[in-house]
């Protein structure tokens, strides 16, 4: 690997061991073997490289995620079906060798009011978080329905975030992923049921 790859898997691992604020540039030099003047070189600072850490340890994650349905036979799976096989995977790794990654999640959250860099950077991501998780939860192809894949992914992004939150609170009261996708069912099973909830029930009553 050339100075730039040794520096991001360095800055990945210190995301998992040491958190996301307490990493330092000194850590990441010392993890990959390169200089501390790399990281200006190649990141511009160490909070743009930590930022890409995040953002590509989540990229690996999913690609995990991927491989695992795949080898279960659940790519092909009905949405329920799915969301409890992603989530039963997901919880099992918040206690697992990458617990760090989701702690870490946890922790931005509490920094982003005082740090510009990293809310500026995930609120660049967001759309492409989002899609990624409609591809990965409801099969959606977000070039084909980029506003399905929008709006849906949306939602389980906001779903997850919360789910890590609730998890890392009180592991004791976290929901198994045979839980999540019960609860899932009745929400959609009651929203399907209700005659003013239907496609345009909802703008209609606010437009009245």
């Amino acid at each position: 690997m050339g100075n730039r790859e040794d520096l991001l898997a360095a800055a990945k691992r210190c995301l998992i061991e040491k958190g996301y604020a307490r990493t330092t540039a000194r850590d990441i030099a010392a993890a990959s073997g390169v200089s501390l003047a790399a990281i200006g070189y190649h990141f511009g600072s160490k909070d743009a490289l930590m930022n890409q850490a995040v953002y590509e340890s989540i990229g690996d994650w999913g690609e995990e995620i991927e491989r695992a349905l795949a080898a279960a036979g659940d790519l092909d799976a009905g949405p329920l079906r799915r969301f409890e096989s992603i989530m039963a995977r997901t919880i099992e790794s918040f206690s697992g060798p990458n617990s760090g990654l989701w702690s870490a999640q946890v922790e931005l959250m509490s920094l982003l009011g005082r740090n510009d860099e990293l809310r500026a950077f995930l609120a660049g991501v967001q759309t492409e978080a989002a899609t990624g998780l409609a591809e990965m939860f409801l099969g959606v192809d977000p070039e084909a329905e980029p506003e399905t894949a929008r709006l849906a992914g949306s939602v389980y992004h906001a779903l997850f975030i919360g789910i890590i939150a609730k998890w890392f609170m009180d592991p004791k009261q976290g929901l198994t992923a045979h839980e999540l996708a019960e609860g899932l069912r009745i929400i959609a099973n009651r929203i399907c049921a209700s005659p003013e909830d239907s496609a345009g029930g909802a703008t209609s009553s606010q437009a009245s």
